[in-house]
């Protein structure tokens, strides 16, 4: 449905358009669409999932309780994703690894996501990890990064701030995370919204990115 069309709308500048309908309809309850509360802190709002290809809204906010991260905020996908900020900033903070067996600081992690939630699976592999560059984002800018790129995504002072992110699955790339070293195997449940709290967090998000366009930020 709507991979190609949104891609094109970031290209074509019209990308916040496009969220103020998609919130609108969503928080007034006129589309399956249920949110999730993912480990990486933020509320996701799926609005499609097509095999290998998905887009969804993120939106990161204190008004709504974060899921608890088992492992850490440092990640890779198994998808190239293409991110455009609709409000707000978000700092995109890219790792440094080193492999190595003698003093690391984390353990390699395989995500395996099922209709339950996640498999969180330790590897063999043990790395030294320090950050890297950091790029700063605000409303309106398009970044993206390639699957496999080991990275965080940190909401400067704890603001507010809603994405559009695009990916496309590279089937050749695992979903990976950095974790505590002695951490064993073990499941995550996704905690996906009911339709009144996915209405709310629609609703929330599509007030914030009206405000920021009637004040031009």
């Amino acid at each position: 449905m709507r991979y190609r069309e949104v891609l094109g709308l970031l290209t074509g500048g019209n990308a916040r358009e496009w969220a103020l309908g998609v919130l609108t309809e969503i928080a007034a309850g006129g589309t399956p669409v249920l949110g999730v509360r993912h480990p990486l802190g933020f509320l996701c709002l799926p609005v499609e999932r097509d095999g290998g290809i998905g887009v969804c809204v993120h939106i990161w906010t204190s008004a709504a309780r974060p899921a608890r991260s088992t492992t850490s905020q440092i990640h890779c996908h198994s998808w190239d994703l293409i991110s455009h900020v609709l409000y707000g900033q978000v700092r995109n903070v890219h790792a440094a690894l080193t492999d190595t067996a003698e003093s690391p600081t984390h353990r390699v992690f395989e995500v395996v996501s099922t209709p339950e939630g996640d498999v969180l699976r330790p590897t063999g592999r043990t790395v030294r990890y320090a950050p890297g560059r950091a790029d700063l984002f605000g409303a309106g800018d398009t970044y993206t990064l390639v699957a496999g790129a080991f990275h965080s995504s940190v909401i400067p002072e704890d603001g507010e701030a809603a994405t559009v992110a695009l990916g496309r699955v590279r089937p050749e790339r695992g979903d990976l995370s950095l974790g505590p070293l002695a951490t064993p195997l073990h499941h995550v449940r996704r905690e996906r919204l009911d339709a009144a709290e996915t209405a709310r967090a629609a609703e929330l998000a599509r007030r914030s990115l009206w405000t920021s366009n009637t004040q031009g930020g």
